[in-house]
């Protein structure tokens, strides 16, 4: 039984559209407890609950089906995916439970490569695998329930970006893309495998090197793609500008995108943006870039402009491809994000 081809859709792509899940989210009780420093009601990146005045919680889980032929690829990149919203909010990730369904009938040792390649990322973060839950399911899905720690005084959230704050991106632009291109056997190599590294590498080293700096606002860029995070940033309170020209891209991701290799979570998330930005000042290209749904995408940082640059030479260090790409500005009218 073949691993990849048993799954009608993968990694990030297989998120359910921010249209539908704000429909579904908006009728669920808020909890009134004051301990729950974040809740779902903030669309932050994950839950943080205050244990002491010098420490707090953070949780998150994440899973999906695969996106590549590899199990054990395919662990590695569930993984590192799933830790990335503790980073994204300026914590350290503690330990981690496996979520894990598989096709009764598939082979196990597929199943073995896949948990091995998770608990090597969990390894490389310096967490513990402190055990999980499977079941039989249809096809394979995998991925961590994630607990870490932050200070309470130090927890960055995705919304308060400040007037002035320069935008940093860590990771190219383009998975979505380029893993539709290898699914109609489309891709290069080249694209292939720089997109699977681009998928395993933990969002840690930048977030180690983001809290030497003032950061104002971070999140990491997923399923929702570029623009919908960025506006999830900007709020009501800011305008961001993105300078398309800036982006980081992963090879012939722009292409692919000129070829229409768009997926289906990326034509969700266009839908969510609606009228809400301006798309017609750039290429239709760009807009599928855009809107294209990251699997363990970099971070997208809001840092005060004069460490700006300080920031970024630091973060491409370790991620050399990181980019400024844009800036936060007042409120203009009823524009969230302009694109240039």
């Amino acid at each position: 039984m073949d691993f990849l081809s048993q799954c009608t859709s993968g990694g990030c792509g297989a998120k359910i559209g921010p249209n539908e899940l704000a429909g579904f989210l908006k009728n669920l009780p808020k909890s009134s407890d004051e301990k729950l420093l974040v809740a779902f009601d903030t669309s932050d990146d994950a839950a943080i609950y205050q244990v002491s005045e010098e420490l707090a919680l953070i949780s998150t889980v994440d899973f999906f089906s695969p996106m590549v032929e590899d199990p054990r690829t395919f662990g590695r990149i569930a993984a590192a995916n799933a830790m990335s919203d503790v980073y994204a909010m300026g914590g350290q990730v503690l330990f981690a439970l496996n979520l894990v369904c598989f096709p009764e009938k598939m082979d196990k040792q597929k199943l073995s490569e896949m948990l091995i390649g998770g608990a090597e990322k969990l390894e490389e973060a310096n967490a513990s695998l402190a055990g999980g839950h499977s079941i039989y399911d249809h096809e394979p899905k995998y991925g961590l329930a994630v607990t870490g720690q932050v200070d309470p005084q130090k927890i960055i959230h995705n919304n308060t970006p400040k007037i002035g704050d320069v935008l940093i991106i860590t990771k190219a632009l383009g998975v979505g893309m380029i893993q539709s291109a290898v699914r109609g056997g489309l891709a290069c190599k080249e694209s292939e495998a720089a997109a699977i590294a681009s998928m395993e590498r933990l969002n840690k080293y930048a977030a180690e090197k983001m809290r030497d700096f003032p950061v104002h606002a971070c999140t990491d860029v997923t399923g929702f793609g570029l623009l919908v995070h960025a506006l999830e940033m900007a709020g009501d309170n800011v305008t961001l500008i993105i300078d398309t020209e800036q982006l980081p891209l992963l090879p012939q991701a722009y292409y692919y995108a000129e070829e229409f290799l768009a997926t289906a979570a990326g034509q969700r998330n266009r839908q969510y943006i609606g009228s809400k930005v301006d798309l017609n000042t750039v290429s239709p290209a760009f807009q599928e870039i855009l809107f294209d749904p990251q699997t363990s995408g970099g971070l997208l940082i809001s840092v005060a402009a004069e460490k700006a640059l300080e920031c970024l030479k630091a973060i491409q260090k370790n991620d050399p491809v990181a980019a400024i790409i844009g800036e936060v500005y007042k409120k203009e009218s009823n524009r969230p994000i302009i694109l240039v």
